[in-house]
């Protein structure tokens, strides 16, 4: 009966088109123009989104200070398991949105070069070269789990921008900017030295994205 009453005065098609796009996407965002309206229908029906993805094995994780919305779950379904350099790309990207957000105001768009992210890769002196085919793949996967967008056509340009979304913050459980910045600095010198484990938890992959 309970269960009932949260979802009585719910809008069915758009909850359901809405729990589809999350399911989809990974995140939703509030600051995108084409998912906040679904941003702020999640947040006018949260008992009902928390209810119906808790019978589906996940949680519901709403992050109202970034504007992001997420799924979490602790089991390996609906995981996305990433190959290792997009692994290390999205903790560069972790890193990257990090050192940017101090600089900016709490409005400002996290805005960055690729050749930013070239230069993280190739101080990590891997074995593996980051060419160009591995990192539009990757980036494809990121903008699909709205993780990033580029404002550039072509990914690989070292000249290309990309915006990096604070969804990059819910990808992985840390209790601080600080903490997670370490964690990331701390896993990429474990691949620096030629550990190849990756432990993950999130939305997009669970972790997150292997990497929620």
């Amino acid at each position: 009966m309970e269960i009932a009453n949260v979802f009585a005065a719910v809008p069915r098609d758009r909850f359901r088109s809405v729990a589809n796009r999350l399911l989809g996407e990974c995140f939703i965002l509030k600051r995108v123009k084409d998912t906040a309206p679904d941003y702020n229908f999640i947040l006018n029906y949260r008992e009902a989104f928390a209810e119906f993805f808790d019978i589906l094995g996940y949680e519901l994780k709403i992050d109202e200070q970034n504007g992001v919305v997420g799924l979490y779950t602790s089991s390996g379904v609906g995981r996305i398991h990433l190959k290792k350099i997009e692994s290390i790309l999205l903790l560069i990207l972790r890193l990257l949105y990090i050192e940017k957000r101090r600089q900016l105001s709490q409005t400002d768009d996290v805005i960055i070069i690729a050749d930013e992210i070239y230069d993280k890769y190739n101080m990590l002196r891997l074995n593996t070269k980051l060419d160009k085919t591995s990192m539009r793949n990757a980036f494809g996967l990121f903008r699909r789990c709205r993780l990033i967008a580029k404002l550039d056509w072509d990914a690989a340009n070292p000249d290309t921008r990309i915006i990096i979304y604070p969804s990059i913050l819910l990808a992985v459980t840390t209790a601080s900017l600080d903490e997670m910045y370490q964690s990331a600095n701390d896993k990429l010198a474990k691949y620096s030295v030629g550990d190849d484990t990756f432990g993950t938890t999130d939305a997009a992959n669970d972790e997150e994205a292997d990497e929620n």
